[in-house]
């Protein structure tokens, strides 16, 4: 099963840009899925157990730094569009 993944991000600290920019990078490494980023949010695409297990291993990395929120929004459906 394919999902889509809407992933908004928001560490709480004066310096945010490279921790989200980080995030963004790991979740980039991980080659089994689609990552899309705009000025909002970051969408993740793929099959359901390696996205889950991806986005689970990058958000568990994230929360090192405290006070790290994350708002997900998820479909079972690939939303992707070109």
């Amino acid at each position: 099963m394919n999902i889509s993944i809407d992933i908004s991000y928001y560490p709480l600290k004066d310096e945010f840009i490279p921790t989200i920019l980080d995030f963004i990078d790991r979740l980039n490494q991980h080659k089994e899925l689609k990552a899309k980023t705009n000025g909002m949010s970051t969408q993740v695409f793929g099959e359901y157990f390696y996205v889950m297990n991806a986005i689970t291993e990058e958000i568990h990395k994230s929360f090192e730094i405290p006070h790290s929120v994350f708002v997900l929004k998820i479909i079972n459906a690939n939303l992707e569009t070109n």
